[in-house]
């Protein structure tokens, strides 16, 4: 089992991959752990860093969940899964979402520098819906829309219902 989730930041997409991993034994891989230095929240590494970080990881496991907003990333791993999962929640869930966000200690060093970012952070996402870059709605729409395989998109929140279901 190869599942590449994608989505805005706040969508649901790492609560639902863990779970997911965790529940059916695959190994993760938060696209967020190879796109950033590490301890360097916004501090992008070069690309083709990244790109032969993501090329090793589907190179060296056979079952895995990988999930992102990455669109270019997204693309590179979508041959390689056996279904491409959409979480397109709408606005108000994905700012609610990071508004209740947990401390994320593999991202900053205290809580207080999360929280400092929030505002950044929700400016980004409410602007997910009208930008054009490679990690937009649009772009998903698109990467969505051309793959060929399996695929499905989820419109309501990743609720434990909705992730129990895909466990079965």
């Amino acid at each position: 089992m190869k599942l590449l989730v994608f989505g805005n930041s706040g969508s649901g997409k790492s609560t639902f991959a863990k779970a997911i991993s965790e529940r059916r034994a695959l190994r993760h891989l938060d696209l967020d752990n190879i796109v950033w230095e590490p301890g360097k929240i916004a501090v992008a590494r070069e690309p083709g860093a990244v790109r032969a970080d993501l090329d090793a990881f589907l190179a060296a496991h056979d079952r895995w969940v990988i999930e992102g907003c990455y669109g270019e990333l997204i693309e590179a791993a979508a041959p390689a899964c056996d279904e491409l999962i959409f979480l397109n929640p709408g606005r108000e869930t994905c700012l609610e979402n990071n508004r209740r966000r947990p401390w994320e200690p593999h991202k900053y060093a205290t809580r207080e520098a999360q929280d400092a970012m929030l505002g950044h952070l929700q400016a980004w996402v409410d602007g997910y819906y009208e930008r054009d870059d490679a990690w937009s709605l649009a772009a998903h729409r698109r990467i969505f829309d051309a793959h060929p395989g399996m695929k499905v998109e989820y419109t309501r929140p990743a609720t434990s219902d909705l992730i129990d279901q895909r466990c079965l």
